[in-house]
């Protein structure tokens, strides 16, 4: 007896009906597809998830990484209007840590700093809205990169290119063309 899911009878349709599909395809499907996706259904973290992330381990990850933007943002002439962007920011714990840094730290940076969040999973976003909740006035969410504001942007992720598909490209002659 083979056992399926709702993803794999959705899987098994659209290659039957539209032939194979490319595996960044299906990756995206299985992570990111909006009924049965992987980070769309639920929170993966934790001891009753499936894994756990540094940030998740110790603050003090997320502390660096604060102390790292703060020189990135002095590097860059002290911008008084800033966008804090993090990819796939789980449970908003690196987040957490990397705004309380700042915002003892750097006052100046904090008080001119507007936070977004890429983030695809319902589940995930309402976890990082109450992690977040003493930072909730700048914090706001994407879907994806191209919705994100304009500015002087810093960009942080952890973990991310594992949850992102890729696509192989080969070489032939003059041009690439795309390999499944």
């Amino acid at each position: 007896m083979i056992v399926t899911t709702p993803l794999g009878n959705k899987i098994k349709t659209m290659i039957e009906t539209g032939g194979p599909m490319p595996v960044s395809t299906y990756f995206t499907l299985c992570l990111a597809d909006p009924d049965h996706g992987y980070y769309r259904t639920r929170d993966p973290l934790g001891r009753s998830g499936d894994f756990t992330t540094a940030p998740e381990i110790s603050q003090l990850f997320g502390e660096l990484i604060g102390i790292f933007l703060i020189q990135a943002w002095q590097q860059h002439g002290r911008p008084q209007q800033t966008v804090l962007i993090e990819g796939g920011p789980g449970r908003g714990t690196m987040m957490a840590d990397v705004l309380n840094v700042i915002a003892k730290l750097s006052p100046d940076l904090y008080n001119g700093l507007s936070v977004t969040l890429m983030e695809t999973s319902l589940p995930l976003r309402a976890r990082q809205a109450e992690t977040l909740k003493c930072h909730a006035d700048r914090i706001g969410w994407i879907d994806n990169l191209v919705e994100a504001p304009e500015g002087f942007t810093l960009f942080v992720a952890n973990e991310l290119f594992d949850a992102i598909a890729t696509r192989q490209f080969v070489k032939a002659g003059s041009g690439f063309s795309s390999a499944w």
